[in-house]
């Protein structure tokens, strides 16, 4: 038998976190955190992480498990999940995976596997380099060059998937579209039901501005400082995090706080439309409609299905 899984996705701020927790309390679940930033130490406020009050006891994984100054990636994320549902399996509960790393839940999902060669540091951060000094728009024209398939679907401005795309294929020799298809092909080993928040635009980007707004006022700016006080540099795969980056600027004089605070804004309006992209692309994907139907409606229509897919009972 397949093991069970359920999935709780969609763009930043569409209220995932309270409708997972709600979900864990009805079917006996446990949440693993689907975040590539959430992991890191000491970067609350910037990644919305949840507080230890807000879990109303439900176990949370995946949190707070990696220094700030580590490079944690996708391959380290499945591995870690893959053993955390394992062990919430034999606990007799079921995991859910909440997040809105899409890259990251499909590794999972699909058991994808990754190539054991070997990072190259010099070469990730003269890639990164590359794009600071000629724009993010250069470097995406790189990957076009050697893997237009993949340049189609990587916005230029997610530097940090255009780099490990042009890195893969520099180590490896073979187009990392092609090992993405390839991965894409495999049924899963899960029972799973794969479920995606989404929302009136206009609603989503004015949650998305006083999610921002309220970051600043507990405290983001300060949150950085700290950070970099102990030694968390710019170039570190941590401080490509939305708002830490532009926290950063505006604390090395390069724009000013409120130029900083709008940049934000933007990025991570940008930021919700393409993960909605990726997670229309994705195949199995159960949609909910969080502007039509409030939290009650959606928590009973997901139970439902869990229920109909032998996942719960």
């Amino acid at each position: 038998m397949k093991k069970p899984l359920v999935i709780i996705t969609g763009p930043t701020a569409a209220g995932k976190t309270s409708l997972s927790i709600k979900l864990a309390k009805e079917i006996g679940g446990e949440i693993i955190s689907a975040d590539s930033m959430q992991v890191y130490k000491g970067m609350d406020i910037g990644t919305a992480k949840i507080k230890k009050e807000e879990m109303c006891g439900i176990p949370h994984h995946m949190i707070d498990i990696m220094e700030p100054v580590c490079d944690f990636n996708v391959a380290l994320f499945k591995e870690y999940a893959a053993s955390y549902i394992d062990d919430i399996i034999g606990r007799g509960h079921v995991p859910v995976m909440v997040g809105g790393t899409g890259f990251y839940i499909r590794s999972v999902l699909y058991d994808t596997e990754f190539t054991t060669c070997d990072t190259d540091y010099a070469l990730r951060q003269e890639l990164f380099d590359y794009a600071e000094k000629n724009g993010n728009d250069a470097l995406h024209q790189k990957l076009f060059d050697i893997d237009p398939a993949s340049a189609k679907i990587i916005h230029a401005n997610n530097v940090k998937r255009v780099v490990r795309a042009i890195e893969y294929h520099t180590l490896t020799g073979e187009r990392i579209s092609e090992h993405n298809m390839r991965e894409g092909m495999k049924d899963s080993p899960y029972n799973f039901a794969y479920f995606v928040i989404n929302m009136d635009r206009n609603v989503l980007y004015s949650r998305i501005n006083r999610r921002v707004d309220t970051m600043i006022e507990s405290g983001l700016v300060e949150e950085v400082k700290e950070l970099v006080a102990n030694n968390v540099t710019s170039d570190m795969v941590s401080m490509k995090a939305l708002g830490y980056k532009e926290i950063i600027e505006y604390l090395d004089g390069h724009m000013s706080l409120d130029e900083s605070i709008e940049l934000i804004k933007r990025q991570t309006r940008h930021f919700a439309k393409r993960q909605l992209t990726w997670f229309r692309r994705e195949k199995d994907v159960i949609w909910l409609d969080a502007s039509k139907d409030n939290e009650d409606i959606l928590l009973d229509n997901i139970i439902h299905t869990l229920i109909r897919k032998g996942i719960t009972g």
